[in-house]
C-alpha cells in the first residue's frame, strides 16, 4: 500500500485539487484508493462527496469523519489512577479507520472526510502524545487498499505531522509564486526533521508545480531555480485552466468530467512520473 501526504504550508496552491485527482486516476486505472482529508476546510471531501460533505446552517456535518476517529483516541485515553485504568478496561476499543470511510460516487475511490472541528482538538491530542495513532491506524489497513492520498491543512501542525509519520512519500504543491519559492525552504526543514525525529523512511516524491504558464517568464526563472538547487521538481507540470472550477462545482474528477483535456492529460502524466520514481 503506497501512502502520500500532499502537503505546504501555504494556502491556495492547489493541495485538494491535486490530491483528489491522483487519486481519482489511481482509482480509474484499477486501484483501491482512499483520500483522507485532514483540512478543516473540508474541500478534498467536499470535491468528491459534494453536498452532504458540505456543511451550513441546514447541513450538518458529515459523520462519521476523521474528528470522530481522533474524538475516540481521546476518549480512550486512560485516566491516572488504578480505578480510572480499570474503567478504561471496559470501554469500547478504538474503531479503525475501515469505520469512518465513505464511498464516492467513483469506483474504487473511498474518503474518510474531515471535519471543520479538527482545530479545536489539536491541542488536546497533541498534549496527550497521539502523533502515531495515524500511522497506526492505517497500517491496520494494509491489504484493504492500494494507494493512500492525504490532503492536509496549509500548516505545520498536530495533523499534518501525523500525516508526515503515516507515509512513505511527500508531494509538494507549487505555485511558481516568489513567496512560495521562499517558504519552500521552511517546508523542506519540516519535512527533514520529521524524517528524523519520527519517520526515517519518508521521502521527498517531488515537487508539483501547479498553475503553470509556459509562455511567462517568472514561472520559467523560478522553475529553473528549484531545479538548479537540485530540488526534485517533475517534469510533468499542470497548466493553468478554468477547467478546474467546474470539476469543483460538478464533484467530478478531471479524469470524469472531461479526459482528453489538456489538464487531465497532465494529470495523467504526472501519475506517470510517481509510480515510475
Amino acid at each position: 500500500m503506497m501512502r502520500r501526504v500532499i502537503f505546504n504550508q501555504k494556502g491556495g496552491v492547489g493541495k485538494s485539487s491535486i490530491t483528489v485527482n491522483l487519486a481519482a486516476i489511481a482509482a480509474a486505472r484499477g486501484k483501491r484508493t482512499l483520500v483522507i482529508d485532514l483540512d478543516p476546510q473540508c474541500n478534498s471531501s467536499q470535491y468528491l462527496l459534494g453536498e452532504k460533505a458540505t456543511h451550513g446552517q441546514n447541513n450538518p456535518v458529515l459523520e462519521p469523519n476523521i474528528g470522530n476517529f481522533f474524538e475516540e483516541i481521546l476518549s480512550a485515553t486512560p485516566n491516572k489512577g488504578l480505578m480510572g485504568g480499570l474503567g478504561n478496561l471496559l470501554k469500547q476499543k478504538e474503531k479503525g479507520l475501515d469505520a469512518f470511510i465513505h464511498p464516492s460516487n467513483f469506483e474504487r475511490l473511498l474518503v474518510i472526510p474531515a471535519s471543520p472541528e479538527l482545530g479545536a482538538m489539536e491541542h488536546a491530542l497533541q498534549s496527550k502524545h497521539k502523533i502515531f495513532k495515524l500511522r497506526d491506524a492505517l497500517r491496520a489497513l494494509d491489504g484493504q487498499f492500494d494507494e493512500v492520498f492525504i490532503d492536509t491543512p496549509p500548516a505545520f501542525n498536530f495533523f499534518t505531522l501525523s500525516a508526515l509519520i503515516a507515509v512513505e512519500r511527500v508531494v509538494i504543491p507549487f505555485d511558481c509564486d516568489v513567496f512560495s519559492s521562499r517558504a519552500l525552504m521552511t517546508l523542506l526543514e519540516n519535512v527533514a526533521e520529521s524524517q528524523s525525529d519520527h519517520n526515517a523512511s519518508l521521502e521527498v516524491e517531488g515537487i508539483v508545480v501547479n498553475q503553470y504558464q509556459s509562455r511567462a517568464s517568472l514561472p520559467q526563472q523560478v522553475v529553473q531555480e528549484l531545479k538548479d538547487q537540485g530540488l526534485p521538481v517533475f517534469a510533468s507540470m499542470l497548466p493553468s485552466s478554468v477547467i478546474m472550477k467546474e470539476s469543483h462545482q460538478k464533484n467530478q474528477p478531471l479524469i470524469h468530467l472531461v479526459p482528453d483535456h489538456k489538464l487531465t492529460l497532465a494529470f495523467n502524466q504526472l501519475y506517470d512520473e510517481m509510480v515510475t520514481r
